[in-house]
């Protein structure tokens, strides 16, 4: 049943309606609406608080209150009552507000003399935007349908501030989209990027959010909820998955696009006077509010479902759909909340950067940006409601700093960063064919990291000695179904043409943690870090492993060949995957194929566990390859995604470089090769403190190549390590200050 109030709803956004549609100012439109909203409900006061930067909120329109306080009283997010409505994004309803926990006078207003107080978040979908609030003399709770009312109308507010509707003077009712924007994010892939925003899925912009006519609406909502529903169903219906869980996960998916209750409280909305595509964006904004305080962790997880949900039904509605017409500017930067390793790399490396509002440090985007060397930031918050397709952008991926319609001071400081990045990688070219051999005679060997055909003219270009780390999962995380064993064996061809004849180390499938294959069952685990992941995946599950080592021997065809296991913990786990390799082997040479003409099995040593392994291991290992990303993780206790912890542990803290020091003995010790793979290979400084400790192959992003080498060309690699144990000696916790002076003094007595 409809309460009666809805047609008094109607008939107060009709009248806002009209106001909105007037030639007025910004000013002067909000004046009016204050006016409007306080006749209508009968309440001495309503006033309208904007956002004039993240943190603060100023009161930029009155209908009760001081005219003179307009603009001039401001408060800060989570002071007063008005601040804890906008922190907290939920409505007060306060019959005695002075007597409510984080009351605050305002004396410039007068708002001594009212007792009640209402006060109800503009937002849109999740982005606060300000507070509209209506106050009485008389002590009075608000009725649920005036409640109601105001929510309503706040999220009309919400639409017209996002159009422009109240654009004046003063920084709270400066022109959205328009100003510049400065985010700091998570360093993900490395390098700088300057280009215009390229929206993965821009947004969806509702221009009617008051209709008239509730049936027409309605109708039109139920139609394309109906649409929204058949596609749904096919999308289940074509998952073909045997797997529980992701049925699972489909399945709740349904359930909220069949869900009654969402339904119907979209045409609740619509017979109180808004438009169907304005029903739809105030459920989902008030949907994420009750999910967001959810205690329970899988309810909140929906959140995402919710969000695909409402973009879908809204893409329908207004015909927005994903691809709006506009062309992808000739310097793309990528802006999203989130995406897939098959989506991104559908775009290959047209992309100039990525900047992402989710994702993480380890997520399948970040693999594939690495593998494209495209400069990566994640953790950007607030990117996708600022940013608008073809603004300018500028990202920084070795500081994690995003610049959005940057000034003209930051773009000629940035432009200037970038033009010493090019002059010192034309530096680097002119030692592309010479080794990296130190001061003191030591040569180490530099090896880059791969993960897509698309990477291997990098060997050529970077100086590269060949591949140190093939990652071989890509091609599975970036598919819908488990790729064929022809096709693996073909693609593996083809990265051993691409080499030339320098070595290639494969990786075997390294999956689980947070790179989970969307036709695998994932399991519940409270660590997925420390949990089912890597070679344990790979003994538990036989037959993906059996396929993957076939299609490696097979690509071989004759060739030498060399594979990697990952995450090996103990002696035993690599004893079983090297003996099923030997076994694979056996019965390929069986079936008459061709052997490789070669062929060495190592391992990632990434667990601190394994620096301990009996002597054994060392020994049947043909090579080991330090993980330095997992094993500086593990090492520390330090979670590599956590911002609070990760940066708190140096790679060169003695601890670390004395495990180090300790495998490079151990590996002596047994003559098995041994290299160091990871982010701090390709870092100038970290490199030579590896290679001091013993360490001759580094394994690293192709463009890292170039200045690892210029540095290891000017320096004497016995006087670092003499450095590095003067001062572990003195008791430092880091050698970094201390190998940071060295080379300062050294560098500038021996010139460029």
């Amino acid at each position: 049943m409809v309460p009666s109030t809805e047609s008094e709803s109607r008939k107060l956004l009709g009248r806002l309606r009209d106001a909105l549609a007037d030639d007025s100012a910004g000013q002067a439109r909000l004046d009016r609406i204050t006016s409007i909203i306080a006749e209508s409900m009968e309440t001495e006061v309503c006033s309208i608080y904007l956002f004039r930067d993240a943190d603060t909120l100023e009161l930029c329109a009155t209908e009760g209150l001081r005219p003179e306080a307009v603009h001039q009283t401001r408060m800060r997010l989570g002071e007063g009552l008005v601040g804890r409505v906008a922190r907290l994004g939920r409505i007060i309803n306060a019959a005695d507000a002075p007597s409510e926990r984080g009351f605050r006078y305002m004396p410039e207003t007068g708002e001594e003399i009212y007792s009640s107080f209402l006060g109800v978040p503009i937002q849109r979908l999740g982005e606060k935007l300000g507070v509209l609030v209506v106050q009485s003399k008389i002590a009075r709770e608000y009725s649920d349908d005036e409640v109601y009312a105001l929510e309503v109308v706040a999220m009309v507010l919400a639409e017209m501030t996002e159009l422009g509707a109240f654009v004046g003077e003063g920084a709270a009712l400066s022109a959205r989209h328009q100003h510049p924007v400065f985010i700091r994010g998570t360093i993900v892939q490395e390098g700088t990027a300057e280009g215009q925003v390229w929206l993965h899925e821009p947004r969806v912009v509702v221009t009617n959010p008051i209709a008239e006519d509730p049936k027409r609406e309605t109708d039109r909502l139920t139609a394309a909820v109906e649409k929204l529903r058949v596609s749904v169903d096919d999308m289940l219906d074509g998952a073909l998955t045997n797997d529980k869980d992701q049925r699972e996960v489909l399945e709740t998916y349904r359930m909220f696009a069949h869900s009654r209750g969402w339904l119907r409280r979209m045409c609740e909305d619509i017979e109180r006077g808004l438009s169907a595509e304005a029903a739809v964006e105030k459920e989902q904004s008030s949907a994420r509010a009750r999910l967001q305080k959810a205690p329970d962790l899988y309810m909140r997880e929906r959140l995402t479902d919710l969000d695909d949900l409402s973009r879908r039904l809204l893409r329908i509605l207004t015909g927005q759909g994903s691809e709006t017409g506009a062309e992808m500017p000739p310097n793309p930067i990528l802006v999203a909340r989130n995406i897939g390793p098959g989506e991104l790399l559908d775009y290959g490396r047209s992309l100039r950067g990525i900047v992402l509002e989710q994702g993480s440090v380890g997520s399948h985007a970040a693999i594939v940006a690495r593998a494209l060397a495209i400069p990566l930031v994640v953790h950007a918050r607030g990117i996708t409601t600022e940013a608008l397709n073809g603004d300018h952008i500028l990202v920084d991926g070795e500081q994690g700093n995003v610049h959005l319609r940057p000034e003209d001071n930051i773009i000629s400081a940035f432009r200037d960063k970038i033009a010493m990045q090019a002059k010192a990688q034309e530096r680097y070219a002119d030692l592309r064919g010479m080794p990296a051999t130190t001061l003191c005679g030591t040569t180490v060997s530099l090896a880059m990291n791969a993960g897509l055909m698309a990477d291997l003219p990098s060997l050529q270009g970077s100086g590269a000695e060949g591949v140190g780390l093939f990652r071989t999962e890509l091609q599975f995380l970036a598919r819908s179904a488990v790729p064929r064993r022809a096709d693996l064996a073909a693609l593996y061809s083809r990265v051993l043409d691409a080499a030339d004849g320098k070595p290639v180390t494969f990786r075997t499938l390294d999956i689980g943690s947070d790179k989970v294959l969307p036709y695998m069952k994932r399991p519940d685990e409270p660590n997925p870090a420390l949990g089912w992941r890597a070679i344990r995946v790979a003994l538990d599950r036989k037959g993906i492993m059996r396929m993957q080592l076939q299609a490696l021997i097979r690509a071989a065809n004759g060739r030498p060949l060399r594979v990697m296991f990952p995450f090996v913990a103990q002696l035993g786990e690599f004893q079983e995957a090297r003996q099923h390799l030997l076994d694979e082997m056996e019965r390929e040479r069986k079936l008459g194929r061709p052997l490789p003409a070669s062929l060495e099995i190592g391992a990632m040593l990434e667990t601190p566990s394994l620096a301990f392994a009996p002597r054994q291991f060392f020994e049947l290992a043909d090579f080991i390859s330090i993980g330095g990303n997992d094993l500086k993780q593990f090492f520390f206790a330090a979670d590599r995604e956590n911002e609070l912890v990760r940066r708190r542990y140096d790679t060169l803290n003695v601890s670390f470089l004395t495990l180090i020091e300790m495998i490079v003995d151990r590996c002596a010790e047994a003559g098995t090769p041994l290299s160091f793979c990871g982010e701090d290979a390709g870092r100038p400084v970290e490199a030579i403190c590896m290679a001091a400790m013993g360490v001759r192959t580094l394994s690293m992003r192709p463009a890292s190549i170039g200045p690892v080498k210029h540095l290891l060309r000017r320096i004497d690699l016995t006087e670092a390590r003499a450095v590095i144990e003067k001062s572990s000696e003195s008791g430092a916790q880091s050698v970094r200050t201390d190998v940071m002076e060295w080379l300062g003094r050294s560098l500038s007595s021996g010139g460029d």
